[in-house]
Protein backbone atom coordinates (compact mmCIF):
# COMPACT_ATOMS: atom_id res chain seq x y z
CA UNK A 1 0.00 0.00 0.00
CA UNK A 2 2.65 2.41 0.82
CA UNK A 3 4.69 1.53 -2.19
CA UNK A 4 2.05 2.27 -4.50
CA UNK A 5 1.40 5.61 -2.81
CA UNK A 6 4.74 6.45 -2.81
CA UNK A 7 5.14 5.28 -6.84
CA UNK A 8 1.88 7.94 -7.37
CA UNK A 9 3.55 10.47 -6.09
CA UNK A 10 6.47 10.27 -7.98
CA UNK A 11 3.97 10.16 -10.82
CA UNK A 12 2.19 13.43 -9.92
CA UNK A 13 5.59 15.14 -9.08
CA UNK A 14 7.09 14.17 -12.69
CA UNK A 15 3.97 15.22 -14.23
CA UNK A 16 3.94 18.64 -12.60
CA UNK A 17 7.60 19.58 -13.62
CA UNK A 18 6.80 18.29 -17.21
CA UNK A 19 3.49 20.95 -17.12
CA UNK A 20 6.12 23.59 -15.66
CA UNK A 21 8.45 22.81 -18.56
CA UNK A 22 5.44 23.26 -21.34
CA UNK A 23 4.54 26.86 -19.68
CA UNK A 24 7.60 27.88 -19.68
CA UNK A 25 8.04 26.86 -23.47
CA UNK A 26 4.89 28.94 -24.15
CA UNK A 27 5.78 31.92 -22.15
CA UNK A 28 9.19 31.93 -24.04
CA UNK A 29 7.14 32.13 -27.46
CA UNK A 30 4.74 34.75 -26.14
CA UNK A 31 4.19 37.23 -28.70
CA UNK A 32 6.37 40.17 -26.91
CA UNK A 33 9.22 37.25 -26.45
CA UNK A 34 9.07 35.06 -29.34
CA UNK A 35 12.42 33.78 -31.03
CA UNK A 36 12.77 34.44 -34.51
CA UNK A 37 12.34 31.42 -36.24
CA UNK A 38 12.45 30.85 -40.15
CA UNK A 39 10.09 28.63 -41.18
CA UNK A 40 8.61 30.40 -44.45
CA UNK A 41 10.94 27.74 -46.60
CA UNK A 42 9.62 24.77 -44.92
CA UNK A 43 5.80 26.52 -45.32
CA UNK A 44 6.53 27.75 -48.89
CA UNK A 45 7.40 24.08 -50.43
CA UNK A 46 4.22 22.80 -47.85
CA UNK A 47 2.10 25.16 -49.95
CA UNK A 48 3.54 24.11 -53.53
CA UNK A 49 3.50 20.26 -52.72
CA UNK A 50 0.07 20.13 -51.12
CA UNK A 51 -1.60 22.47 -53.79
CA UNK A 52 0.23 20.50 -56.76
CA UNK A 53 -1.26 17.24 -54.86
CA UNK A 54 -4.65 18.85 -55.14
CA UNK A 55 -4.07 19.81 -58.75
CA UNK A 56 -3.60 16.23 -59.46
CA UNK A 57 -6.10 14.53 -57.73
CA UNK A 58 -8.72 15.50 -60.41
CA UNK A 59 -6.71 14.03 -63.38
CA UNK A 60 -6.16 11.23 -61.12
CA UNK A 61 -9.60 10.06 -60.89
CA UNK A 62 -9.83 10.38 -64.66
CA UNK A 63 -6.87 8.48 -65.37
CA UNK A 64 -7.67 5.92 -62.66
CA UNK A 65 -11.01 5.36 -64.05
CA UNK A 66 -9.54 5.08 -67.83
CA UNK A 67 -7.11 2.48 -66.51
CA UNK A 68 -10.19 0.62 -65.38
CA UNK A 69 -12.32 0.94 -67.50
CA UNK A 70 -9.98 0.11 -70.29
CA UNK A 71 -7.98 -3.07 -68.82
CA UNK A 72 -10.92 -5.13 -66.97
CA UNK A 73 -13.11 -6.64 -69.73
CA UNK A 74 -16.02 -7.40 -67.33
CA UNK A 75 -15.97 -4.02 -65.46
CA UNK A 76 -16.41 -2.21 -69.04
CA UNK A 77 -19.06 -4.55 -69.86
CA UNK A 78 -20.91 -4.25 -66.66
CA UNK A 79 -20.74 -0.53 -67.13
CA UNK A 80 -21.97 -0.29 -70.53
CA UNK A 81 -24.54 -3.33 -71.07
CA UNK A 82 -27.09 -1.68 -69.16
CA UNK A 83 -27.43 0.70 -72.07
CA UNK A 84 -29.32 -2.40 -74.22
CA UNK A 85 -32.16 -2.07 -71.92
CA UNK A 86 -32.68 1.37 -71.37
CA UNK A 87 -35.85 2.63 -73.30
CA UNK A 88 -34.13 6.00 -75.11
CA UNK A 89 -31.16 3.94 -76.64
CA UNK A 90 -33.50 1.27 -77.31
CA UNK A 91 -35.53 3.57 -79.88
CA UNK A 92 -32.49 5.16 -80.90
CA UNK A 93 -30.88 1.84 -82.37
CA UNK A 94 -34.63 0.96 -83.74
CA UNK A 95 -35.24 3.92 -86.21
CA UNK A 96 -31.35 3.63 -87.19
CA UNK A 97 -31.85 0.22 -87.95
CA UNK A 98 -35.21 0.42 -89.50
CA UNK A 99 -33.44 3.65 -91.70
CA UNK A 100 -30.36 1.34 -92.74
CA UNK A 101 -32.79 -1.38 -94.15
CA UNK A 102 -34.92 1.07 -95.88
CA UNK A 103 -31.66 2.36 -97.62
CA UNK A 104 -30.34 -1.47 -98.76
CA UNK A 105 -33.84 -2.75 -99.28
CA UNK A 106 -36.13 -0.91 -101.65
CA UNK A 107 -39.48 -2.66 -100.18
CA UNK A 108 -42.20 -0.98 -101.94
CA UNK A 109 -40.02 -1.42 -105.43
CA UNK A 110 -39.27 -5.50 -104.54
CA UNK A 111 -43.12 -5.79 -103.51
CA UNK A 112 -43.72 -3.78 -106.85
CA UNK A 113 -42.06 -6.46 -108.89
CA UNK A 114 -43.45 -9.49 -106.81
CA UNK A 115 -47.30 -8.78 -107.66
CA UNK A 116 -46.20 -7.65 -111.38
CA UNK A 117 -44.45 -11.04 -111.61
CA UNK A 118 -48.06 -12.95 -110.42
CA UNK A 119 -49.36 -10.22 -113.06
CA UNK A 120 -47.73 -11.86 -115.80
CA UNK A 121 -48.34 -14.91 -115.57
CA UNK A 122 -51.49 -14.45 -116.82
CA UNK A 123 -54.58 -12.89 -115.00
CA UNK A 124 -57.47 -11.75 -115.38
CA UNK A 125 -58.42 -7.89 -115.56
CA UNK A 126 -59.97 -7.70 -112.53
CA UNK A 127 -57.44 -10.09 -110.75
CA UNK A 128 -55.16 -7.61 -112.44
CA UNK A 129 -56.56 -4.88 -111.13
CA UNK A 130 -56.92 -6.22 -107.67
CA UNK A 131 -53.42 -7.29 -107.70
CA UNK A 132 -52.51 -3.69 -108.34
CA UNK A 133 -54.33 -2.21 -105.31
CA UNK A 134 -52.68 -4.74 -103.20
CA UNK A 135 -49.18 -3.05 -104.17
CA UNK A 136 -49.18 -0.53 -101.32
CA UNK A 137 -50.81 -2.22 -98.62
CA UNK A 138 -48.64 -5.30 -99.37
CA UNK A 139 -45.63 -2.46 -98.99
CA UNK A 140 -46.89 -1.18 -95.77
CA UNK A 141 -47.36 -4.23 -94.60
CA UNK A 142 -43.80 -5.74 -94.87
CA UNK A 143 -42.60 -2.54 -93.96
CA UNK A 144 -44.82 -2.69 -90.86
CA UNK A 145 -43.21 -6.07 -90.52
CA UNK A 146 -39.93 -5.27 -90.24
CA UNK A 147 -40.02 -2.46 -87.61
CA UNK A 148 -42.28 -4.64 -85.27
CA UNK A 149 -39.34 -7.03 -85.58
CA UNK A 150 -37.17 -4.80 -85.31
CA UNK A 151 -38.68 -3.06 -82.40
CA UNK A 152 -38.89 -6.31 -80.40
CA UNK A 153 -35.68 -7.56 -81.34
CA UNK A 154 -34.23 -4.36 -79.87
CA UNK A 155 -36.41 -5.15 -76.74
CA UNK A 156 -35.57 -8.34 -76.09
CA UNK A 157 -32.77 -9.97 -74.41
CA UNK A 158 -31.23 -11.41 -77.32
CA UNK A 159 -30.47 -8.07 -78.54
CA UNK A 160 -29.05 -7.37 -74.89
CA UNK A 161 -26.67 -10.57 -75.57
CA UNK A 162 -25.52 -9.08 -78.99
CA UNK A 163 -24.55 -5.39 -77.39
CA UNK A 164 -22.83 -7.00 -74.74
CA UNK A 165 -20.79 -9.51 -76.90
CA UNK A 166 -19.98 -5.87 -78.96
CA UNK A 167 -18.56 -4.72 -75.68
CA UNK A 168 -16.58 -7.41 -75.01
CA UNK A 169 -15.13 -7.97 -78.05
CA UNK A 170 -14.76 -4.26 -79.00
CA UNK A 171 -12.83 -4.51 -75.57
CA UNK A 172 -10.39 -7.03 -76.38
CA UNK A 173 -8.51 -4.66 -78.54
CA UNK A 174 -8.44 -2.25 -75.52
CA UNK A 175 -7.80 1.06 -77.60
CA UNK A 176 -8.96 0.04 -80.80
CA UNK A 177 -11.20 3.01 -80.56
CA UNK A 178 -8.58 5.68 -80.29
CA UNK A 179 -6.76 3.68 -83.00
CA UNK A 180 -9.95 4.46 -85.17
CA UNK A 181 -10.28 0.91 -85.63
CA UNK A 182 -13.40 -0.30 -87.85
CA UNK A 183 -14.08 -3.37 -86.44
CA UNK A 184 -15.15 -1.65 -82.38
CA UNK A 185 -18.69 -0.98 -82.05
CA UNK A 186 -17.16 2.52 -80.73
CA UNK A 187 -15.69 4.68 -83.55
CA UNK A 188 -13.68 7.90 -82.88
CA UNK A 189 -13.30 9.51 -86.67
CA UNK A 190 -10.66 12.07 -87.78
CA UNK A 191 -13.05 14.33 -88.29
CA UNK A 192 -13.86 14.52 -84.64
CA UNK A 193 -17.05 12.30 -84.62
CA UNK A 194 -18.14 10.00 -82.05
CA UNK A 195 -20.26 6.78 -82.81
CA UNK A 196 -21.24 3.63 -82.62
CA UNK A 197 -21.10 1.22 -85.74
CA UNK A 198 -24.39 -0.98 -86.18
CA UNK A 199 -23.23 -3.71 -88.07
CA UNK A 200 -23.17 -6.63 -85.74
CA UNK A 201 -26.86 -5.50 -84.81
CA UNK A 202 -27.86 -5.38 -88.21
CA UNK A 203 -26.31 -9.05 -88.36
CA UNK A 204 -28.62 -10.18 -86.09
CA UNK A 205 -31.68 -8.22 -86.95
CA UNK A 206 -31.20 -10.12 -90.11
CA UNK A 207 -31.01 -13.38 -88.64
CA UNK A 208 -34.10 -12.80 -87.21
CA UNK A 209 -36.31 -11.55 -89.38
CA UNK A 210 -34.93 -14.56 -91.74
CA UNK A 211 -36.04 -17.06 -88.86
CA UNK A 212 -39.69 -14.97 -88.50
CA UNK A 213 -39.73 -16.11 -92.72
CA UNK A 214 -39.38 -12.84 -94.03
CA UNK A 215 -37.08 -14.09 -97.25
CA UNK A 216 -35.84 -10.90 -98.58
CA UNK A 217 -34.13 -10.01 -95.06
CA UNK A 218 -31.53 -12.57 -96.25
CA UNK A 219 -30.61 -10.26 -99.03
CA UNK A 220 -29.54 -7.35 -96.59
CA UNK A 221 -25.60 -7.05 -97.18
CA UNK A 222 -23.15 -6.22 -94.16
CA UNK A 223 -23.52 -2.25 -93.97
CA UNK A 224 -20.47 -0.23 -92.88
CA UNK A 225 -23.06 2.14 -90.85
CA UNK A 226 -21.64 4.58 -87.68
CA UNK A 227 -24.53 6.32 -85.78
CA UNK A 228 -22.80 9.65 -84.90
CA UNK A 229 -23.85 10.36 -81.55
CA UNK A 230 -21.73 13.58 -81.00
CA UNK A 231 -18.90 16.36 -82.33
CA UNK A 232 -15.97 18.05 -81.51
CA UNK A 233 -13.38 19.63 -82.70
CA UNK A 234 -11.50 18.81 -79.62
CA UNK A 235 -11.40 14.87 -80.14
CA UNK A 236 -8.43 15.12 -81.65
CA UNK A 237 -6.52 16.65 -78.25
CA UNK A 238 -8.83 14.79 -76.11
CA UNK A 239 -7.81 11.04 -77.84
CA UNK A 240 -4.20 11.78 -76.72
CA UNK A 241 -4.74 13.47 -73.39
CA UNK A 242 -7.13 10.07 -72.60
CA UNK A 243 -4.14 7.49 -74.11
CA UNK A 244 -1.82 9.42 -71.59
CA UNK A 245 -4.31 9.27 -68.89
CA UNK A 246 -4.86 5.61 -69.43
CA UNK A 247 -0.88 5.08 -69.57
CA UNK A 248 -0.69 7.46 -66.13
CA UNK A 249 -3.91 5.72 -64.61
CA UNK A 250 -2.08 3.39 -62.20
CA UNK A 251 0.41 5.79 -60.91
CA UNK A 252 -1.35 9.36 -60.59
CA UNK A 253 -3.85 8.63 -57.66
CA UNK A 254 -0.40 7.76 -55.47
CA UNK A 255 1.79 10.76 -56.76
CA UNK A 256 -1.13 12.85 -55.57
CA UNK A 257 -1.33 11.34 -52.68
CA UNK A 258 2.48 12.00 -52.02
CA UNK A 259 2.76 14.98 -52.69
CA UNK A 260 -0.31 15.62 -50.75
CA UNK A 261 1.71 13.68 -47.89
CA UNK A 262 4.70 15.27 -48.58
CA UNK A 263 3.11 18.91 -47.98
CA UNK A 264 2.29 17.68 -44.41
CA UNK A 265 5.41 16.13 -43.41
CA UNK A 266 7.10 19.61 -44.75
CA UNK A 267 4.94 21.96 -42.85
CA UNK A 268 6.12 23.87 -39.85
CA UNK A 269 2.46 23.13 -38.23
CA UNK A 270 1.73 19.38 -39.49
CA UNK A 271 -1.85 19.59 -38.17
CA UNK A 272 -2.68 22.49 -39.57
CA UNK A 273 -1.28 21.62 -43.12
CA UNK A 274 -3.33 18.04 -42.88
CA UNK A 275 -6.43 19.96 -42.72
CA UNK A 276 -5.40 21.98 -45.21
CA UNK A 277 -4.29 19.17 -47.52
CA UNK A 278 -7.70 17.52 -46.76
CA UNK A 279 -9.82 20.35 -47.34
CA UNK A 280 -7.83 21.23 -51.02
CA UNK A 281 -8.30 17.62 -51.99
CA UNK A 282 -11.98 18.16 -51.26
CA UNK A 283 -11.86 21.66 -53.23
CA UNK A 284 -10.34 19.75 -55.80
CA UNK A 285 -13.17 17.25 -55.81
CA UNK A 286 -15.56 20.40 -56.01
CA UNK A 287 -14.14 21.30 -58.98
CA UNK A 288 -14.44 18.08 -61.23
CA UNK A 289 -18.06 17.87 -60.31
CA UNK A 290 -18.62 21.14 -61.40
CA UNK A 291 -16.85 20.16 -64.32
CA UNK A 292 -19.35 17.51 -64.78
CA UNK A 293 -22.14 19.40 -64.26
CA UNK A 294 -21.29 22.22 -66.94
CA UNK A 295 -20.10 19.56 -68.94
CA UNK A 296 -23.47 17.67 -69.18
CA UNK A 297 -24.90 21.45 -70.32
CA UNK A 298 -22.35 21.71 -73.43
CA UNK A 299 -23.11 18.38 -74.33
CA UNK A 300 -27.32 18.74 -74.01
CA UNK A 301 -26.63 21.52 -76.12
CA UNK A 302 -24.46 19.71 -78.92
CA UNK A 303 -27.53 17.26 -79.21
CA UNK A 304 -29.88 19.23 -79.85
CA UNK A 305 -28.17 20.05 -83.47
CA UNK A 306 -27.17 16.18 -83.47
CA UNK A 307 -28.64 13.22 -84.57
CA UNK A 308 -29.19 11.63 -81.34
CA UNK A 309 -32.38 12.55 -79.69
CA UNK A 310 -31.27 14.64 -76.11
CA UNK A 311 -32.88 11.81 -73.86
CA UNK A 312 -30.64 8.80 -75.48
CA UNK A 313 -27.44 11.63 -75.55
CA UNK A 314 -28.10 12.06 -71.63
CA UNK A 315 -28.12 8.51 -70.91
CA UNK A 316 -24.94 8.09 -72.42
CA UNK A 317 -23.60 10.92 -70.80
CA UNK A 318 -24.85 9.77 -67.56
CA UNK A 319 -23.25 6.49 -67.98
CA UNK A 320 -19.67 7.36 -69.59
CA UNK A 321 -19.19 10.05 -66.54
CA UNK A 322 -21.52 8.32 -63.80
CA UNK A 323 -17.87 6.13 -62.46
CA UNK A 324 -16.18 9.12 -62.03
CA UNK A 325 -18.56 11.35 -60.52
CA UNK A 326 -19.45 8.84 -57.90
CA UNK A 327 -15.50 8.53 -57.33
CA UNK A 328 -15.27 12.66 -57.21
CA UNK A 329 -17.91 12.45 -54.54
CA UNK A 330 -16.59 9.38 -52.73
CA UNK A 331 -12.63 11.79 -52.39
CA UNK A 332 -14.99 14.13 -51.23
CA UNK A 333 -16.84 12.36 -48.17
CA UNK A 334 -13.19 11.18 -47.25
CA UNK A 335 -11.84 14.23 -47.40
CA UNK A 336 -14.20 16.17 -45.40
CA UNK A 337 -13.76 13.14 -42.94
CA UNK A 338 -9.81 13.41 -42.74
CA UNK A 339 -10.13 16.75 -42.07
CA UNK A 340 -12.81 16.45 -38.88
CA UNK A 341 -10.31 13.46 -37.47
CA UNK A 342 -7.46 15.37 -37.94
CA UNK A 343 -9.00 18.42 -36.30
CA UNK A 344 -10.42 16.31 -33.61
CA UNK A 345 -6.75 14.63 -33.05
CA UNK A 346 -4.77 18.07 -32.97
CA UNK A 347 -3.64 19.99 -29.99
CA UNK A 348 -6.47 22.87 -30.56
CA UNK A 349 -8.60 23.83 -27.63
CA UNK A 350 -12.11 22.52 -28.47
CA UNK A 351 -10.86 18.68 -29.88
CA UNK A 352 -8.92 18.55 -26.68
CA UNK A 353 -11.53 19.49 -24.05
CA UNK A 354 -13.77 16.96 -26.48
CA UNK A 355 -11.03 14.12 -26.20
CA UNK A 356 -10.39 14.58 -22.28
CA UNK A 357 -14.21 14.11 -22.04
CA UNK A 358 -14.06 11.11 -24.41
CA UNK A 359 -11.45 9.74 -22.50
CA UNK A 360 -13.01 10.41 -19.26
CA UNK A 361 -16.36 8.75 -20.14
CA UNK A 362 -14.91 5.60 -21.27
CA UNK A 363 -12.79 5.03 -18.05
CA UNK A 364 -15.92 5.53 -16.09
CA UNK A 365 -17.39 3.13 -18.13
CA UNK A 366 -14.18 0.42 -17.20
CA UNK A 367 -14.48 1.08 -13.75
CA UNK A 368 -18.29 0.41 -13.63
CA UNK A 369 -17.61 -3.00 -15.04
CA UNK A 370 -14.61 -3.49 -12.80
CA UNK A 371 -17.12 -2.99 -10.15
CA UNK A 372 -19.04 -5.82 -11.24
CA UNK A 373 -16.09 -7.51 -12.10
CA UNK A 374 -16.17 -7.26 -16.02
CA UNK A 375 -12.24 -6.78 -17.16
CA UNK A 376 -9.75 -7.63 -19.89
CA UNK A 377 -7.37 -8.08 -17.41
CA UNK A 378 -3.83 -8.90 -19.15
CA UNK A 379 -4.84 -8.19 -22.56
CA UNK A 380 -6.65 -4.94 -21.54
CA UNK A 381 -2.93 -3.76 -20.57
CA UNK A 382 -1.43 -5.35 -23.81
CA UNK A 383 -4.07 -3.48 -26.05
CA UNK A 384 -3.06 0.10 -23.54
CA UNK A 385 0.60 -0.58 -24.56
CA UNK A 386 0.08 -1.39 -27.63
CA UNK A 387 -2.81 1.46 -28.58
CA UNK A 388 -0.56 3.67 -30.85
CA UNK A 389 0.35 0.65 -33.40
CA UNK A 390 -3.54 -0.72 -33.16
CA UNK A 391 -4.71 2.71 -33.78
CA UNK A 392 -2.17 2.82 -37.14
CA UNK A 393 -3.23 -0.79 -38.00
CA UNK A 394 -6.79 0.10 -38.32
CA UNK A 395 -6.25 3.26 -40.20
CA UNK A 396 -3.86 1.47 -42.66
CA UNK A 397 -6.75 -1.19 -42.92
CA UNK A 398 -9.38 1.03 -43.57
CA UNK A 399 -6.79 3.50 -46.18
CA UNK A 400 -6.05 0.18 -48.29
CA UNK A 401 -10.16 -0.02 -48.51
CA UNK A 402 -10.46 2.85 -50.07
CA UNK A 403 -7.42 3.21 -52.03
CA UNK A 404 -7.69 -0.53 -53.28
CA UNK A 405 -11.43 -1.39 -53.59
CA UNK A 406 -13.00 -0.99 -57.04
CA UNK A 407 -15.58 0.70 -57.40
CA UNK A 408 -15.19 3.56 -54.88
CA UNK A 409 -18.67 4.70 -53.61
CA UNK A 410 -19.78 7.49 -50.84
CA UNK A 411 -21.06 3.99 -49.26
CA UNK A 412 -18.06 2.58 -49.08
CA UNK A 413 -16.12 5.01 -47.76
CA UNK A 414 -18.95 6.05 -44.88
CA UNK A 415 -19.06 2.40 -43.83
CA UNK A 416 -15.08 2.04 -43.63
CA UNK A 417 -15.08 5.07 -41.76
CA UNK A 418 -18.08 4.17 -39.34
CA UNK A 419 -16.54 0.30 -38.17
CA UNK A 420 -13.11 2.06 -38.28
CA UNK A 421 -14.54 4.42 -35.42
CA UNK A 422 -16.33 1.37 -33.68
CA UNK A 423 -12.97 -0.76 -33.67
CA UNK A 424 -11.28 2.81 -31.96
CA UNK A 425 -14.25 2.54 -29.38
CA UNK A 426 -14.11 -0.63 -29.13
CA UNK A 427 -10.21 -0.66 -28.33
CA UNK A 428 -10.42 2.66 -25.96
CA UNK A 429 -13.19 0.97 -24.06
CA UNK A 430 -11.00 -2.80 -23.98
CA UNK A 431 -7.90 -0.85 -22.91
CA UNK A 432 -6.38 -1.00 -19.22
CA UNK A 433 -4.19 2.12 -18.62
CA UNK A 434 -1.85 1.60 -15.63
CA UNK A 435 -3.19 3.79 -13.43
CA UNK A 436 -6.47 2.03 -13.20
CA UNK A 437 -4.90 -1.18 -12.30
CA UNK A 438 -3.43 0.54 -9.52
CA UNK A 439 -6.08 1.47 -8.47
CA UNK A 440 -7.99 -1.50 -8.93
CA UNK A 441 -5.64 -3.32 -6.94
CA UNK A 442 -5.50 -0.61 -3.95
CA UNK A 443 -9.82 -1.60 -3.80
CA UNK A 444 -8.97 -4.96 -3.33
CA UNK A 445 -6.25 -4.83 -1.05
CA UNK A 446 -8.25 -2.44 1.60
CA UNK A 447 -10.47 -4.83 3.65
CA UNK A 448 -14.13 -4.55 3.50
CA UNK A 449 -16.03 -1.97 5.89
CA UNK A 450 -17.70 -4.43 8.33
CA UNK A 451 -14.29 -6.16 8.76
CA UNK A 452 -12.69 -2.77 9.74
CA UNK A 453 -15.15 -2.06 12.35
CA UNK A 454 -14.84 -5.26 13.73
CA UNK A 455 -11.13 -4.97 13.91
CA UNK A 456 -11.44 -1.49 15.68
CA UNK A 457 -13.94 -3.32 17.97
CA UNK A 458 -11.61 -5.98 18.74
Amino acid sequence: MASTTEELQQRLRALEAENAALRADMASDAPGERRPRRTWGRTLLATVLITLGALLAPVAVVATWANVQLTDTERFVASYAPLADDPAIQSLITTQVIAVIDEQVDIPTLTSDVIDGIIDLGTGDRATRALELLKGPASQGLQSLVATVVARFVESEAFANVWASALRVSHAQLTGALQNDTTVALDLGAEGTIGIQLAPIIDAVKDALVERGVGFAAAIPTVDRTIVVATSDALPTVQLTYGLAVAAGVWLPWISLLLLAAGVIAAHRRWTAGITAALALAGSMVILLAGFAIGRVFFDAAMRSGPVPPDAGGVMFETFTGAMRDTAIAVLVLSLVVAVVVWFSGPFAVPTRLRAATNAGAARLRAGWERHGVTTGRVGRWLYAQRTLLRVVVAAIGAAVVLLVRPLTPSLVIWTLVLAALVVLLLELAERPPAEVDTAAEESDEPPVGAAAAGQGS
